[in-house]
């Protein structure tokens, strides 16, 4: 059974009758713009899904980052927020259990001759990153020879490295094959440097809320929301956890 709503959870998570929820549009996979301009995407629909079910209404306040998303979070600035798991991030956020695994590579010139994901981590490499971003983490905790260059966003790290000529854009694998789709200069590699585990995520110390969004988290999986809310916006090449 799910857990009961209680007037202290409501507190925590949606003071004022409001969920206010952190809406990621630097990952594609997960969230959206629609036709009309409204976000939409797997993380917007287990919003709705939750607020629905807490009976409150849900406010959503977009961004083009995971890094600013997280940099919001001393200011207050939202009660729910979908993030990966990363330690950098645990001692201030309380994660659910992953909701969707995403492969982390790397953009390359198609002529370089780079074929797997070890090949990058070379003595003068640079390689284009969104800043802050669960790859930029995860690289630069494990990056031994390669310097990594940030860019404000995931999309701009892109642009970066097309435009100053770097080695190579570390990126979501979804995003990083529709640009070399677009430009046949261009190709992915192979393979992945990390598997990106997307989560609900609260402030730490609301423990009320990071009981009950493991719960939600565990039932929507279970009962194969997330899987129809991946295939609802095209992302059929995403990998749910069950």
């Amino acid at each position: 059974m799910p857990i009961a709503i209680t007037p202290e959870l409501l507190a925590e998570l949606a003071p004022g009758g409001i969920l206010t929820a952190a809406i990621n549009f630097g990952n594609p996979v997960l969230a959206q713009r629609g036709p009309d301009g409204e976000p939409q995407g797997v993380s917007v629909a287990l919003a709705k899904a939750l607020a629905e079910e807490l009976g409150v209404t849900l406010r959503m306040r977009t961004y083009d980052a995971a890094g600013k998303v997280f940099a919001d979070l001393e200011q207050g600035a939202w009660n729910l927020a979908f993030l990966a798991i990363e330690p950098v991030r645990e001692a201030q956020i309380a994660f659910s259990e992953p909701y969707v695994l995403i492969e982390g590579t790397y953009l390359v010139k198609r002529d370089a001759p780079y074929q797997h994901v070890d090949d990058l981590d070379q003595p003068g490499l640079r390689l284009a990153v969104g800043k802050g971003a669960a790859y930029d983490l995860f690289l630069s905790r494990t990056l031994q020879h390669a310097e990594l260059v940030r860019a404000d966003t995931s999309a701009a790290a892109v642009d970066q490295f097309f435009e100053e000529n770097l080695d190579a854009a570390a990126g979501v694998r979804q995003p990083l094959h529709k640009a070399a789709e677009a430009d046949p200069r261009y190709r992915v590699l192979d393979g992945a440097f990390t598997a990106i585990r997307q989560a609900m995520a609260v402030p730490r110390g609301c423990d009320n809320s990071a009981e009950f969004v493991r719960d939600f988290i565990e039932r929507c999986l279970r009962q194969g929301f997330v899987r129809g809310a991946l295939l609802a916006t095209g992302q059929s090449d995403v990998s749910a956890p069950r």
